[in-house]
C-alpha cells in the first residue's frame, strides 16, 4: 500500500503545519486561507519569461492545459496510493474533506506552486473525477444550462436561455474524455467501443446522453447531454413561461384526463418530452401506466408507472430488444395507458393497435414539423414494418386511434412554444381529415431579435369536447371563439383545481 494508505494519521498535524508555513498567501496562513484567498488560476504554471509575441489567449490555453494535466496526474497518483476501502462509507462532506487533505500532501510532496484557493479548486476537481463525471460536474449542477455539447476533448458548448455559448470546460486529453464516457454508459448497462461507436444512455437524474466515438467521430468523441430540470415542469409552469396560453393548457389537460389519445409532434429540442411529462400529471392515480423508451428519460409524476427500455445487441450481435417487442409485451401487462417516449420505427403499427383496442388515452412523441407531417411520418413508419396492409387501411387506423396532435416548436430565438393543437376528425375517402383548434402565429421581431407572435383560437369546436363535457370538466367560457388568446395565468389556482372543480368523484378517478 502506498504512502497515503492511512487517512488522517498522526502525520496530518505535521503536514498541516508544513502546508501553512510554505503556502501562506498574504496575511492569511494555514487551511483558513483556502476560503479567503482571492488568487486565480491564471498564473498556474505560467512561464517565468514570456515572449512579447505570445498572446494572452495562448497563455490562457497553456495554463488551462497544464492545470488539467496536473489534475489528471494527481488523480491517478491518488487512486494508486490511497486505500480506497478506508474511504467507503463516508458521507460526501467527510469524503470531500479527506480528499482535500490528501491533495494538500501531494501538492507539498511534488512542490507545486499553488495558492490555497487553487488547491481547493484542484481538490474539488479530483473529487469530481473520483465520484462523478469530472469536468462536467459544474455544468450538471448549473441549473441555467439546458444542453451540454462536447466536440472532442478540447471544446464544450452549453446552451443557456436557448442560445449556445462556448464554456471554459475542457478535458485533459482524449483518454480522459473516453473514461468519463465509459463511466456514463456503464451505469445503464451499455457499452461504447470501436465495434459499437454509437450509444444512447442516460444519467442518474434522467438526463439524456448520446455518444459517438471513432471511427464514426472523425476528430474525437462527440457527446450530447440534454439536461432535465430537477423540478419537473407542469402545465402551470409552461403557462407562466408563456409557452402555452392558460385556456389551451386547460383544454389539453382535460382532454388527457378524459382519455383522448394524444400525439406530441416537434423537432429536436422543441420540448416534446417536457410536455409529455407535464401532461401525464393529469392522469388519474388509479391508472396503470407503462412507458417504453430507447433510453428511459420520462419523469412521470404518477405512483403506478412500469418503465421499460430497449436493449442493444451484445458484442456478438445477439440479444437486441427493440421497441416493437416491448410494445407487444406491454399489452400483456394490463396497462391502462401505454406511453412511448418516441415513435421512430415499425413499432408505430403496434402502438396504433394498442390505441384501438382498449388503451385510449395512450400518448407518444415523434419528430415532425407540422401535425400533417406527423400523420405522414406515422404512415411511413407503419410501412417500415413490412405489414401486408394497404395505405388506406393504415390511414383508417391512424384516424381511429389518434385524437389530438400537439405541435411543439423551438423558435429562432430559443423560445419553446406550443404552436398548434389539431384534432383528427375522421376520413374522407383515403384522406385523413384534421381541424386546427388553436395555433401560434409569428407577427414580428423584437429589438433584440426575439420572436413576437400571438396565440389564436380558430373558432372550431373540437369533436372531443362532448367527451370532456360529459365528465363535467370545466373549461373557460368562450375558449373556442375565434380570437387572440391572452398569455399568462388568467385565474388563481392550479389548472387541475380549475378543470376538476368539485365535480369529479375521487373514487372514480376519471
Amino acid at each position: 500500500m502506498g504512502r497515503f494508505s492511512k487517512i488522517l494519521t498522526e502525520g496530518q498535524t505535521r503536514f498541516t503545519d508544513s502546508f501553512s508555513s510554505e503556502h501562506a498567501t498574504g496575511p492569511l496562513a494555514g487551511p483558513e486561507a483556502l476560503i479567503e484567498d482571492t488568487a486565480t488560476l491564471d498564473s498556474f504554471q505560467k512561464p517565468a519569461t514570456e515572449s512579447p509575441k505570445t498572446s494572452p489567449e495562448s497563455l490562457r490555453k497553456a495554463a488551462q492545459k497544464a492545470w488539467l494535466e496536473t489534475k489528471v496526474r494527481i488523480h491517478a497518483r491518488l487512486i494508486q496510493d490511497i486505500d480506497l476501502t478506508a474511504l467507503e462509507g463516508l458521507d460526501t462532506p467527510d469524503l470531500r474533506e479527506q480528499v482535500l487533505n490528501i491533495v494538500k500532501e501531494i501538492v507539498v510532496d511534488e512542490k507545486l506552486v499553488l495558492t490555497s484557493p487553487e488547491v481547493l479548486k484542484l481538490s474539488d476537481g479530483i473529487f469530481d473525477e473520483m465520484t462523478g463525471l469530472g469536468p462536467l460536474e459544474p455544468l450538471l449542477q448549473d441549473d441555467s444550462v439546458s444542453d451540454i455539447l462536447i466536440n472532442t476533448h478540447e471544446q464544450v458548448y452549453v446552451e443557456r436561455g436557448g442560445e449556445l455559448e462556448l464554456s471554459g470546460v475542457q478535458f485533459a486529453n482524449e483518454p480522459h474524455l473516453l473514461r468519463i464516457i465509459n463511466r456514463i454508459v456503464a451505469t445503464v448497462g451499455r457499452r461504447v467501443d470501436e465495434s459499437q461507436p454509437l450509444c444512447d444512455a442516460r444519467l442518474l437524474d434522467g438526463s439524456r446522453v448520446n455518444v459517438a466515438i471513432a471511427p464514426i467521430a472523425v476528430d474525437g468523441p462527440l457527446v450530447s447531454i440534454r439536461k432535465f430540470s430537477k423540478t419537473p415542469f407542469t402545465l402551470d409552469r409552461l403557462v407562466e413561461f408563456n409557452a402555452i396560453p392558460d385556456g389551451v393548457a386547460q383544454f389539453i389537460w382535460a382532454a388527457c384526463r378524459a382519455r383522448v389519445t394524444i400525439l406530441i409532434s416537434g423537432g429536436t429540442g422543441s420540448g416534446k418530452t417536457t410536455l409529455l411529462n407535464a401532461l401525464s400529471q393529469s392522469i388519474s392515480e388509479k391508472e396503470r401506466l407503462i412507458t417504453i423508451e430507447d433510453a428511459a428519460e420520462l419523469q412521470l409524476q404518477q405512483p403506478h408507472v412500469a418503465r421499460m427500455e430497449t436493449r442493444p445487441a451484445n458484442i456478438e450481435g445477439n440479444g437486441e430488444i427493440k421497441q416493437r417487442e416491448l410494445v407487444k409485451n406491454a399489452l400483456r401487462m394490463r396497462p391502462d395507458r401505454v406511453i412511448l417516449g418516441e415513435v421512430r420505427g415499425e413499432e408505430a403499427f403496434d402502438m396504433l393497435q394498442a390505441m384501438n383496442t382498449g388503451h385510449e388515452g395512450s400518448m407518444a412523441t415523434l419528430h415532425a414539423n407540422t401535425p400533417r407531417d406527423a400523420i405522414t411520418r406515422l404512415e411511413q413508419m407503419v410501412a417500415m414494418g413490412d405489414m401486408k396492409i394497404t395505405p388506406e387501411a393504415v390511414a383508417g387506423q391512424i384516424a381511429s386511434a389518434v385524437g389530438i396532435i400537439i405541435q411543439a416548436q423551438r423558435l429562432s430565438d430559443g423560445q419553446r412554444k406550443i404552436t398548434s393543437v389539431a384534432e383528427i376528425v375522421g376520413m374522407e375517402g383515403a384522406i385523413i381529415q384534421m381541424q386546427e383548434i388553436f395555433n401560434y402565429t409569428r407577427t414580428g421581431t423584437g429589438p433584440n431579435h426575439e420572436v413576437i407572435g400571438e396565440f389564436r383560437a380558430t373558432g372550431i369546436r373540437p369533436k372531443c369536447l362532448n367527451l370532456i363535457e360529459t365528465r363535467n370538466y370545466n373549461l373557460p367560457d368562450g375558449l373556442f371563439e375565434p380570437k387572440s388568446l391572452p398569455t399568462g395565468r388568467l385565474l388563481n389556482g392550479d389548472i387541475k383545481d380549475r378543470v376538476l372543480g368539485s365535480t369529479e368523484d375521487p373514487r372514480r378517478g376519471s
